[in-house]
């Protein structure tokens, strides 16, 4: 029974038992049964939330963000009404938009309970779909928007459930076939059935030997770790990342990717289709979404590791990885309009450790659209860079992540920020946001997704236009001083998304059609639209999930000893 990951509750003998079952090997084997109700009734520290940066006051913000505000405070009046909107919303003149109530009440019917608790959101909830398939389960992924929410909305309990019932997951041994995956691994997804006769509660946890392709979440652990300090600074409550069990959960997901092995590089080999882009997409590699989520996954751990004698051993290896990941990144992945002209004049097959072209990229192998993509003004974290590959496509997630995370630099988080400007119809079109630029088609769509009928040319991962994205999207806006991008993205996603039921995802190259088999009521596009209002009226959330930049990690100039401009 060990590679069926299914817990049973129906009483607490009931629990025990088919814990044990399952697995021996469980991490948290002493909490088998998590009494949610008693975890919740913990004493708690009484610390308001911090409505500041982690380096800086959150005034320096502020005086950036009147100005973009000013001009459509006009828009909203001065008075709240009693509608079920974000708490923090009181506290501003901002008058909710119309669709604000019927996202909440939509949000809040996607929850799912285990034992009477709410553990998280659905994916999906489309009735009007004929095939179910996944979007009945928990992801961890989808579930982020969801969780930030809750939290920007005084409402952490669901969050800490899901946290501690996702961590219990992961210390169940997990097999596909024969294989074992590490002891680290979070799910992808788990379903809660309930069993009215028996009066039972069952999880069912997939670790992707469910998943298409049979590919493991590399970024589960990620978010995962993300989001429990998204809790700790969101409700000041420190008790929950400091128990043993949540820190023994992020070493065993940081002892995954912190291994030796033999890479010569410090970002992180994954196979396709092991993160939002969940089918062949071409991504195989170093794909800059796992490399940014696991930057911010290794400094948000950093500050919530224990100085004990198991935490230091990993604060140490975290600290060296982190410098040696931020040149590299900062470095190989970064592409403006001098980079660019750069790469096309590279020589190729150099010898030694001066060479300048050091993957031994053909400058051929550029790809003609690029050239008329990348402005003056501007520059993006391209998607993949390998031996004799360089990906140059731009991916949503990945950069926005390096912005918060801070992975970019100062000068580098504007340049993105130009990008989205200067390539508005590219990136956003009519509504927010494009995974990624450009899609693939004809011969190439053929070779790279082995003809994948979900994946053509301007829909879903290949250039499809995503709404929950738009979270992402505000916070690096806010975070770099931009809101007034934000505010046009966020004006053209009200001018569909209630009216087209809040899919998944929107097709064409602008993102007109609405995506041929997006679901409705897609709950990520429900909840990354609340955060993005939520963020742009009170920006001091924007603390919960954004890092300021390392002052030890020093921008770099130069890419190499022979290197010239």
């Amino acid at each position: 029974m060990d590679c069926v990951n299914v817990l049973l509750d129906g009483g607490k003998g009931g629990v025990e038992s088919g814990l044990k079952n399952v697995s021996s090997h469980c991490s948290i084997s002493e909490m088998d049964d998590y009494d949610l109700s008693k975890l919740l009734e913990r004493p708690r520290l009484n610390i308001e939330r911090q409505r500041s940066f982690d380096e800086r006051s959150l005034s320096e913000l502020s005086v950036g963000l009147a100005r973009g505000l000013d001009h459509y405070e006009s828009a909203y009046s001065p008075g709240r009404s009693a509608l079920d909107t974000p708490a923090s919303s009181a506290r501003n003149s901002f008058e909710p938009h119309p669709m604000v109530a019927d996202a909440w009440e939509a949000l809040r019917r996607s929850l799912v309970h285990f034992r009477g608790q709410p553990v998280g959101t659905i994916a999906a909830y489309d009735h009007a779909s004929e095939e179910v398939l996944n979007y009945d389960q928990v992801f961890v992924r989808d579930f982020v928007p969801s969780a930030l929410a809750f939290l920007m909305n005084g409402e952490p309990d669901i969050v800490k459930n899901f946290l501690l019932k996702t961590l219990q997951l992961q210390g169940w041994e997990k097999r596909i076939d024969r294989f074992k995956l590490g002891e680290g691994a979070m799910p992808a997804s788990f379903k809660v059935l309930h069993d009215p006769v028996r009066k039972t509660d069952t999880i069912v946890a997939d670790f992707g030997e469910s998943a298409i392709g049979r590919v493991a979440p590399i970024d589960s652990g990620f978010w995962w770790i993300i989001l429990l300090r998204a809790y700790t600074k969101s409700t000041g409550d420190l008790s929950l990342a400091e128990t043993p069990e949540c820190q023994k959960g992020m070493r065993l997901i940081l002892a995954l990717c912190l291994s030796e092995g033999f890479d010569t590089f410090p970002t992180l080999l994954c196979a396709d289709g092991c993160s939002m882009i969940d089918r062949r997409m071409g991504i195989y590699g170093y794909p800059i979404e796992i490399q940014s989520l696991f930057f911010m996954a290794l400094r948000a751990a950093l500050a919530m590791l224990k100085h004990d004698a198991e935490g230091k051993e990993f604060i140490e290896r975290i600290v060296k990885r982190l410098h040696a990941l931020s040149y590299h990144m900062r470095s190989y992945f970064w592409l403006d309009f001098q980079q660019l002209n750069d790469i096309y004049r590279y020589k190729t097959e150099e010898y030694s450790h001066t060479a300048v072209n050091k993957f031994n990229v053909i400058p051929d192998s550029i790809p003609d659209w690029v050239f008329d993509f990348m402005p003056t003004r501007g520059g993006y974290f391209i998607g993949n860079v390998s031996p004799a590959r360089m990906d140059f496509r731009w991916f949503a997630l990945g950069n926005c992540v390096a912005i918060l995370s801070s992975l970019a630099t100062p000068e580098q988080a504007s340049a993105i920020m130009d990008l989205f400007e200067e390539r508005w119809e590219e990136l956003v079109g009519e509504m927010p946001l494009k995974i990624c630029y450009p899609a693939i088609e004809s011969h190439e769509w053929r070779i790279v997704t082995g003809c994948d009928p979900k994946n053509t040319r301007w829909s879903y991962h290949n250039g499809g236009s995503w709404p929950v994205l738009l979270w992402l999207l505000t916070a690096a806006c806010i975070k770099t001083g931009r809101p007034q991008i934000a505010r046009r993205a966020i004006d053209l996603a009200e001018s569909r998304l209630l009216k087209d039921s809040w899919p998944e995802y929107y097709d064409g190259k602008l993102g007109r059609y609405i995506g041929k088999q997006a679901r409705k009521y897609q709950t990520w596009s429900i909840a990354g639209y609340l955060v993005a209002k939520m963020m742009l009226e009170d920006p001091s959330h924007l603390g919960m999930i954004s890092l300021e930049e390392d002052k030890q990690m020093k921008p770099v100039l130069k890419r190499s000893s022979s290197w010239t401009c």
